[in-house]
């Protein structure tokens, strides 16, 4: 298992966690990480133990509802899920959800312990993409309207790059 470590722009708020999946290998173009991460049209999260965050500056930590599309309707409602980010620069540090307890998903841009580079890029959500996006083809990148066809820990296991 491996240490990561991370922070806001501003440094008001400090994280770590213990995780066995690091590669920030999926960029996620839905509109709202779309609109939330401020990075190229896109948020990329890792995956983390929950029990495992550590956290400095707490009280610098905000919290807002995600939101998600709805399977049957495709209309947008308020996921259970959240997202942490720093009240004073505003900066995405990672998102969890009740569903998935036993982990957060920190925002790859927050963590400052080099990360590996993935083999593969995985694009998902494409259906929700700003027009003026252009996202990378060819080998290398595989491409979903909406979610992969496989977990995040199957796909690190699949390319040997689940830690132990």
């Amino acid at each position: 298992m491996l240490q990561i470590d991370g922070e806001c722009y501003c440094k008001a708020v400090t994280f770590s966690a213990k995780t066995h999946a690091p590669t920030p290998y999926m960029r996620c173009y839905c509109s709202f990480c779309r609109k939330t991460s401020g990075s190229g049209g896109y948020g990329i999260n890792i995956i983390a133990e929950a029990d495992s965050l550590s956290v400095i500056g707490e009280e610098n930590v905000g919290f807002h509802h995600g939101m998600e599309h709805d399977k049957d309707t495709d209309e947008l409602k308020k996921s259970p899920g959240g997202r942490y980010f720093c009240r004073d620069c505003g900066s995405p540090l990672w998102a969890a959800d009740p569903r998935w307890a036993q982990w957060i998903f920190p925002y790859a841009s927050a963590v400052h312990t080099p990360l590996p580079v993935p083999p593969e890029t995985v694009h998902i959500m494409l259906d929700f993409k700003a027009a003026w996006v252009e996202v990378p083809s060819g080998k290398g990148h595989r491409h979903f309207d909406r979610y992969p066809d496989e977990s995040i820990l199957d796909w690190h296991t699949r390319h040997r790059l689940y830690i132990e």
